[in-house]
């Protein structure tokens, strides 16, 4: 069986076991990266090309590189929304986060928080807080780590609030999620993937795109804490 390999934004890594599992038409082989560290690699690569078929990043992303040569133009699928909410650790009580008054209010009230350096989440909860007129107070407290998932340091007691893509938070167990960012200061995000140029098996990458954008994978993304891109 023909062997698809994928680089993907840590988003879709719930979502990807069932996606793999359920796809009989190739086998699915994915690693998992922030898009910033993926778009990195493929830079760092350039004309010498990466071993993989389907990349996986923000659409943002997937468009950069389209722009640079290193994914098919054309290929652009949008595959999943993405939102950013936030964690406890399993049995911590659960601030209210339901408005943004609660929001900002429960940020100024916990003792500590995590977020992230270079992922799309931690970028905008960063700009976030500064518009919320709190970014020292919350910063003076943060743990913000440089890649990986913010709920591992509250699932071992490290911090009382993680702040992370809803999808990715909910990839760690010993957590529990407390609910997405008030709609008024949300940031929704487009998960794309596109065909790499270097890719050997253009025509079997092709048909996983157009899976991947198919009503049968929505359920999968549901249950990972996205919705379709559709």
């Amino acid at each position: 069986m023909t062997t698809l390999r994928i680089l993907s934004t840590l988003a879709v890594m719930g979502a990807m076991p069932k996606i793999a599992e359920a796809y009989h038409a190739a086998t699915l082989e994915t690693s998992f990266s922030p898009t910033v560290a993926l778009v990195e690699q493929l830079r760092a690569k350039g004309e010498a090309g990466v071993e993989a078929d389907i990349a996986i990043l923000t659409a943002g992303g997937i468009d950069e590189m389209i722009a640079e040569g290193h994914i098919r133009p054309g290929t652009r699928t949008d595959v999943a929304l993405s939102f950013i909410g936030i964690a406890v650790k399993a049995g911590a009580p659960k601030p209210d986060i339901s408005s943004v008054e609660a929001f900002r209010a429960a940020l100024l009230a916990a003792k500590s928080i995590a977020y992230s350096r270079i992922g799309a989440s931690g970028l905008y909860f960063a700009s976030l807080i500064e518009r919320l007129g709190i970014a020292d107070a919350v910063n003076a407290k943060a743990t913000i780590i440089a890649t990986g998932f913010t709920a591992e340091q509250a699932a071992n007691g490290t911090v009382e609030l993680a702040v992370q893509q809803v999808s990715e938070l909910m990839v760690v167990p010993g957590i529990e999620f407390v609910g997405p960012l008030p709609p008024e200061v949300q940031s929704v995000g487009t998960f794309s993937a596109g065909l790499l140029t270097t890719s050997r098996q253009p025509e079997a990458a092709e048909a996983l795109l157009r899976y991947l954008a198919s009503p049968a994978v929505a359920p999968m993304l549901r249950a990972a804490g996205l919705e379709p891109a559709g």
